[in-house]
């Protein structure tokens, strides 16, 4: 499935973090805009195989309501 995916840049570490909010607690990060996106396909695909494995369902992704101004 598709998720949302929220991308931001510490400029501390100089990373891009990204995260998955219909995935609590589903992060990663790197160097490049494509590097953490190359990560976070990992953490989601390990969160969404814990979960299952836990008894519990895959998370439904949420709709696209538009851009926020």
């Amino acid at each position: 499935m598709e998720y949302s995916i929220s991308m931001q840049y510490d400029l501390q570490d100089k990373i891009y973090v990204v995260s998955i909010p219909e995935l609590p607690g589903c992060m990663a990060h790197g160097e490049t805009k494509e590097e953490a996106l190359k990560e976070i396909e990992v953490a989601k695909e390990l969160w969404i195989e814990t979960a299952l494995a836990d008894g519990e369902k895959e998370p439904e992704p949420h709709l696209f309501r538009g851009v926020l101004a």
